[in-house]
């Protein structure tokens, strides 16, 4: 593993892995693709470091990423991160896809417009939606709190939208829970009442907006020198001198000749001064 913050970077909305992965690249590249793709983010993928580990050189291993680069799977560049402190600094960054990307789509991925995926439904981790809402169970269970608060099914249907913008608003269980039972006469004739007037009376203010997140700033570079660049002067990740192209040379528009009488007009002017000033000079 890298340093924290550093290394390998997943990228967002890849397919589901199969064994067809990587099929489209010679044997070498698919072998070291295969591994940097099952490595956890964080790990560190420099040339230096697959070297301890796979069986190739140093030299075969960047000839490798230079081409799973040209194939699209791995990005190499720089991300400014802000600080604890209010500043901010850039940070190395080796972005890797298990799903071949284009030149546009990379793009797209600097300028920050590829959103990042949500987890399909079903998958480790998600809890699984109750069939009734929150506020429904919590005034549900009101009654083992505060008996004299105890609500029939249809009173918590009922008020479960109340309670429902009072979460929506940024309140915990525990808060409305207290809201509701504090205070309480030693007789309830109208639970259902008194539950309502005081999730109108109680409701909390509504939380200030949040700040739009800024899009990340993002420089990709080049594979071969580093060069930093916009995506579209970098297809395949590598700059175009180290491709071997010239720049494209930029037509100049010519300067319109002048006319025949202002050119000898203007000879004129000059053949006099020459002659005035040889006049005026003192002989030796």
């Amino acid at each position: 593993m890298s340093n924290p913050g550093y290394g390998k970077r997943s990228a967002p909305d890849q397919l589901p892995r199969t064994n067809q992965d990587f099929t489209h690249l010679p044997p070498r590249e698919a072998a070291i693709a295969a591994y940097v793709d099952r490595l956890p983010d964080g790990a560190d993928i420099s040339v230096k470091t697959l070297a301890k580990t796979l069986p190739y050189g140093q030299c075969a291993l960047r000839t490798a990423l230079n081409h799973l680069q040209r194939a699209g799977h791995l990005r190499r560049g720089r991300e400014r991160l802000d600080t604890e402190s209010g500043g901010s600094r850039w940070i190395t960054r080796s972005w890797w896809s298990r799903t071949a990307r284009d030149d546009g789509w990379w793009a797209r991925f600097t300028r920050g417009d590829v959103p990042e995926p949500e987890p399909p439904p079903g998958t480790p981790g998600e809890r699984a939606r109750p069939t009734r809402s929150r506020a429904h169970i919590l005034l549900a269970a009101l009654g083992r709190t505060a008996p004299v608060l105890s609500l029939s099914a249809a009173d918590c249907a009922a008020l479960a939208p109340l309670l429902t913008e009072w979460f929506a608003r940024g309140a915990t269980d525990d808060g409305a829970l207290r809201a509701l039972t504090e205070g309480l006469p030693d007789r309830v004739h109208h639970p259902a009442a008194l539950v309502r007037h005081r999730l109108t009376d109680k409701l909390p203010p509504e939380p200030e907006p949040e700040p739009v997140p800024r899009p990340p700033r993002r420089v990709l570079e080049c594979a071969e020198c580093g060069v930093p660049g916009r995506p579209e002067a970098l297809p395949g990740g590598v700059c175009r001198r180290c491709r071997g192209e010239r720049a494209p040379a930029h037509p100049r528009t010519p300067l319109p000749a002048p006319a025949a009488p202002a050119v000898h007009a203007r000879a004129g002017e000059i053949r006099a001064a020459m002659s005035l000033r040889r006049q005026e000079r003192t002989p030796v």
